[in-house]
């Protein structure tokens, strides 16, 4: 195998290397963001789920925060209805006793509302970083992969030109030019050996009447010659 040749199947095999080495990469980053954006829907779904559980959170606290002013003016009101007569002084501090009661209840029940609230809340936030980081990945991962697949065609062309240019033999180019001048020349033969063979096929007669052609040619020439010799010495008149 000659030098040439030899390069560029040092070249092609580096080539073919190449896009082995690039096929894995490709298909893991590709796998990398499926896995990416499966866990990004997971987590916008997680983030919405807890995100409810914030609201509700809330708004039990809020319900829980009115009811128990709703019960403290209870309270006041039997104690006012009491000073006033309106209502038995054992009474009234039996009821109020249990509005206040109450009221405890709900304070409680606001106070764990609103711990649960500032938990939820601060998993929303965690949520909502995670995703912000999958997103800025997914990002990187997908101009990543559009890096590693230009790099693959680039490689991939690099690779038919250097098999195109492995294929390229100088000996056996050589040889076609030499068989091709061969060829020609055969034919060239070939035509002066058909024209011989047509001039041998000619008739006698042919040759006969081409023969007596040149043979008259010849005597009226000499005729014709005669006459114009005696003219200019005058024994002839010229229109003879």
């Amino acid at each position: 195998m000659n030098l040439f040749k030899r390069i560029f199947k040092i070249g092609q095999s580096e080539a073919h290397s190449l896009v082995d080495q690039l096929e894995n990469p490709i298909k893991l980053s590709e796998q990398a963001i499926r896995d990416m954006k499966e866990d990004l829907e997971k987590s916008l779904k997680a983030l919405a789920e807890v995100k409810a559980l914030a609201i509700r959170a809330k708004n039990d606290a809020a319900t829980a925060q009115a009811r128990g002013q709703e019960y403290e003016q209870k309270a006041m009101l039997l104690l006012s209805q009491a000073e006033r007569g309106d209502l038995d002084a054992a009474e009234a501090d039996r009821l109020a006793t249990a509005a206040l009661t109450k009221k405890e209840e709900q304070t409680t029940l606001y106070n764990q509302a609103m711990s649960d609230h500032t938990k939820f809340e601060g998993s929303v936030a965690k949520l909502d970083g995670n995703i912000k980081n999958l997103r800025a990945n997914i990002s990187k991962w997908e101009n990543e992969l559009k890096t590693l697949k230009a790099r693959a065609k680039v490689s991939e062309a690099t690779v038919n030109v250097n098999k195109q240019l492995a294929n390229i033999d100088s000996s056996s180019t050589v040889a076609m030019l030499e068989r091709m001048k061969e060829k020609v020349d055969q034919q060239e033969a070939l035509a002066e050996s058909y024209a011989d063979i047509a001039n041998e096929s000619k008739s006698v007669d042919d040759e006969i009447d081409k023969a007596l052609k040149s043979s008259n040619q010849s005597g009226t020439d000499a005729l014709a010659a005669l006459k114009a010799k005696l003219a200019n010495k005058g024994q002839l008149p010229p229109s003879v």
